[in-house]
């Protein structure tokens, strides 16, 4: 499996393509907000000749969400995540509003509501849906097990947590579900968040102040 990670908004927040020999892609959490930024995504996937199978939402929260109509319009893709996320979409404008700025399009409503367990085929790469709450109720990450790398969204970042003091939220949720559903896995997995530098599950078990 390739990947290719995009930097993208004011937040900034980690996109990210994903694709294997046969050429059929997933996009993950397409944060494009400026014009530039949504072409830049379009161009890649273009040159490439990628055949986008599946938009997916690590979660709900407004900076992994921008380029949402914009998948839907250029490639006819709606998003797949938790259902339990859903209300993020009716709160997109307001969440904008209180960062100072106005959204450009209108939020689009999922397409398909993904649960713990789910498998998302493209090509003959599989990833696994594992539900992670704690940062967002519905928060998902993303598993490849034959390429020893997850997606963790705002979950778990290199030295750091996802925050919960948003609607939703969990302080204590999101560290006990870290710890049951993500440090259970492999040592040698990669880790590529939804913000910042990727790192290891290895590495956030030995080092991550949050669990020392």
């Amino acid at each position: 499996m390739k990947i290719k990670r995009f930097e993208f908004n004011m937040f900034p927040e980690n996109c990210y393509v994903l694709w294997d020999e046969t050429n059929e892609a997933v996009v993950i959490d397409p944060g494009c907000f400026y014009e530039e930024e949504k072409q830049a995504l379009k161009n890649f996937i273009i040159k490439n000749g990628l055949n986008v199978k599946h938009l997916l939402n690590t979660h709900l929260h407004l900076d992994h969400i921008f380029g949402n109509p914009f998948m839907l319009k250029e490639f006819g893709l709606k998003a797949e995540a938790n259902q339990a996320d859903e209300f993020w979409i009716d709160e997109a404008p307001k969440q904008s509003r209180m960062f100072g700025f106005q959204l450009q399009e209108a939020p689009v409503p999922l397409g398909t509501y993904l649960h713990d367990g789910d498998i998302i085929t493209f090509g003959n790469t599989e990833l696994e849906a594992i539900h992670v709450p704690g940062h967002s109720p519905g928060s998902l990450v993303y598993y490849c097990a034959a390429d020893h790398c997850m997606f963790s969204g705002d979950v778990l970042f290199q030295g750091s947590i996802g925050r919960a003091d948003l609607a939703g939220g969990n302080f204590d949720e999101l560290i006990e579900h870290i710890c049951s559903r993500l440090f259970i896995l492999p040592n040698d997995t990669i880790v590529y968040p939804g913000h910042g530098a990727p790192t290891t599950i290895g590495i956030e078990k030995a080092e991550n102040p949050f669990f020392r």
